[in-house]
Formats: structure tokens, C-alpha cells, sequence
């Protein structure tokens, strides 16, 4: 990136929006409206991923072509060109459509079967991703009337990567802490404590252990079983006309496409924040074929995040260390210190010294807030 003066303070302005957002709604709105001061583009899209499985979750967007969403997130997924996946293990996190196509954008199936129709000419791809995993990704659309994307804006960006991932991965992490105030949880979800109890790690009697919504091959929905809709009324509304459809469905479900066309092997699930401290597990698959249809119909299964599932979740975002993971997993089956201690071959000092670390790093005081954080159990 070229030094100078407009960049540097740009960046400057992206480290305070980092150290003061309070939520990672606020803090992608925040830099986005950084970002338009300084880099020119027409649209854009940012959704958060799970970060072990890098599938698309709580996603931020402005398009020219909501109608076509389901189109928009199956060619996505569907198409290798500046994947985010393959962003996240390459040199550098940034890259853009015409580069990745040699000046052919028609070999971007996502540019020849959507985005040439509303006049893209470039696409910048940034991916945010560190050694926990892969955690969101960034779209930014450029048409006729702007020039394709320079080097110095792609490494300006890939600045811009860098100082914003570590305050998005803590973003995630404060899902976790139950900070509640004026009704809201720290993303902003209205706290319903029927809902949050209804799908803690024990699902309540009037709230079966999971729903299931089908899908045909263009991703429309084609049914679904009779609990879906309280459940879909948990995650995040999509744009008109799918604000039935959560974006996190279609995500799941073109993941699982991706697998079946060899585009990319990572599961076709993710873990969801539905607030009050709760997770979401959503898995899509293929439905055994009984009828005529040739290609059986998508099935997206909704449920509640496994304890193990969560924990691994809370782990990354709090970025803990494989030892400091090992700990943990004791403490949860019920090792006390030196339980812990004879396990791993280490001290107790040391045992009690990682916790305090762990402390630290997840602002509480004892095991058990911590365990109650970690598995959902906290009130």
C-alpha cells in the first residue's frame, strides 16, 4: 500500500472504531462508512462465518438485487475466484475480481450468472480470518462508473483486514457474557426469556428439539416441519421478499451445493447467536429421495448448539491456547486442580496459573461463571 497521508488516517480512524464498538453490528457499520470515505464502491456485502466451518452468518448488506438473493448466495458459494476460504489460507487476504479472472470476469460464475446484469465490473474480495478460524468475509462491488479496483486500494484494504479482525473475533466473544441493558443484549437482539429458555441446551416442552425446512435446487423453500417458524423467528429476518427466509438458511444450504460440486469441503453447518447468551446450530443435507424428483430436496435442520459444539465456539472467540483448551475440557467433566495437574503431566501452580489467564481473558472471577459462560447455563 501506498503511504501517505489520507490512508494513515483512515487506518488511524479504523483502530479507534476497533477499540469502541460495542457490538459487531456497530462496528462493520462503522467501518464500512470508513471505508466509503476513502475507497469508492457501489455495493457491498459483509456477513460474519462460523469460524470453523467458514460459512456465512449475521450478514450486512446494501445490493442492487434483493430479489435474487437465494441466486446471489448459491453462485457465490459455487464459484472458486476470490473465495473466501481460500482467501484465509493464501498470502494475503486480499484480492479482486479481475485478478483472479486474468481481465475475464465471464470466468466468475457469480459475475456471469448475476452480477454482469446489474453493471459489476470489479469485485474486491477481503477475507477476515487469523489461526481461530475463518471469521466473515467482505464484498465490495464496483460498476461502470467507477474504475477497477488499484493495488494500493487492495493493500489499504488488506491494512484495513488487519486491524479490524481482532476487535470482530472480541465482538463475537462478548455474545457470550450476557451483558444485558434497556431490554437489548450486547448485538442488539431484544432479550425474550421464553425464547432464550426455549432453546438453551434444553429445549422447553413446547419447543421441539429441532425444526426442519426443505429447499428444491434453486434454494426456494418447499416446506418445512410444523416448529419451523419459531424457530426462524429466532435468527435474523432477510431482505424482502425472503425476510422469512433468514440469509443463514440459504448460507447453510449453499454450502452444502459447494461440497457436492468439489468447490470446497468445509461442513455445511454453522453455530448462530440468537441472543440472551444462546446459540443456534443449523446443518443442511440431502433428504432421502422417495419420489420421482431426480435430485432430492435440501433439508436445513435448526437446533440447539451442542454443548461441545458451543464450547469449541466460545474457545476460538476467546482465543484460547490448546492447553488452556485442554483445561477447560477437565474442568467441565469435573477434575479438580490437581486432577487436572496429573492429566497433562504439569504442575498445580501452573493449572492455576492458566486459569487465572483464562480469567483474564474471559472477565470473570471462578470456574463456574466461566463453565456457565462456555456450556449456556448462566442466568
Amino acid at each position: 500500500m501506498t503511504s501517505g497521508g489520507p490512508w494513515n488516517r483512515s487506518l488511524e480512524r479504523i483502530r479507534l472504531i476497533g477499540d469502541s464498538a460495542p457490538d459487531h453490528h456497530a462496528l462493520r457499520t462503522a467501518v464500512l462508512a470508513e471505508l466509503g470515505r476513502v475507497l469508492p464502491f457501489s455495493a457491498f456485502v459483509w456477513p460474519l462465518s462460523d469460524p470453523l466451518t467458514a460459512t456465512g452468518m449475521s450478514p450486512m448488506a446494501r445490493i442492487p438485487c434483493p430479489d435474487e438473493l437465494p441466486l446471489l448466495i448459491r453462485l457465490k458459494y459455487l464459484t472458486p475466484a476470490g473465495r473466501w476460504t481460500q482467501l484465509a489460507i493464501s498470502p494475503s487476504p486480499v484480492t479482486t475480481l479481475l485478478r483472479e479472472t486474468a481481465g475475464d470476469p465471464s470466468r466468475s460464475l457469480l459475475w456471469d450468472g448475476l452480477m454482469k446484469r446489474y453493471g459489476v465490473t470489479d469485485v474486491l474480495f477481503a477475507v477476515l480470518a487469523d489461526k481461530h478460524g475463518c471469521w466473515g468475509w467482505l464484498d465490495l462491488w464496483r460498476t461502470a462508473q467507477e474504475s477497477p479496483f488499484t493495488a494500493d486500494e487492495v493493500g489499504y484494504v488488506a491494512a484495513v483486514t488487519r486491524e479490524v479482525m481482532p476487535a470482530l473475533r472480541r465482538s463475537i466473544a462478548r455474545q457470550f457474557l450476557l451483558e444485558v441493558s434497556d431490554g437489548r443484549d450486547p448485538v442488539g437482539h431484544e432479550v425474550v426469556r421464553k425464547r432464550a429458555s426455549a432453546v438453551g441446551e434444553r429445549p422447553g416442552p413446547d419447543l421441539p428439539q429441532h425444526a426442519v425446512l426443505t429447499l428444491d435446487a434453486d434454494m426456494a423453500v418447499v416446506g418445512g416441519t410444523a416448529s419451523v417458524e419459531e424457530w426462524l423467528g429466532l435468527l435474523q429476518a432477510g431482505p424482502r421478499p425472503f425476510q422469512r427466509v433468514p440469509a443463514e438458511v440459504l448460507n447453510v444450504a449453499a454450502q452444502l451445493l459447494a461440497r457436492e460440486a468439489g468447490v470446497d469441503r468445509h461442513p455445511a453447518s454453522a453455530r448462530v447467536y440468537i441472543g440472551s447468551g444462546q446459540w443456534a446450530l443449523l446443518q443442511a443435507s440431502r433428504m432421502d429421495s422417495t419420489g420421482t424428483a431426480a435430485i432430492p430436496p435440501l433439508a436445513v435442520t435448526i437446533q440447539a448448539c451442542p454443548p461441545a459444539a458451543r464450547f469449541d465456539m466460545f474457545a476460538r472467540s476467546f482465543g484460547l491456547t490448546t492447553r488452556q483448551r485442554e483445561l477447560f475440557e477437565l474442568a467441565a467433566s469435573g477434575a479438580d486442580t490437581n486432577a487436572m495437574a496429573d492429566a497433562l503431566g504439569i504442575g498445580a501452580y501452573t493449572v492455576q496459573d492458566q486459569f487465572k489467564q483464562i480469567f483474564e481473558t474471559c472477565g470473570v472471577h471462578s470456574r463456574a461463571t466461566l463453565l456457565a459462560l462456555a456450556m449456556g447455563t448462566a442466568q
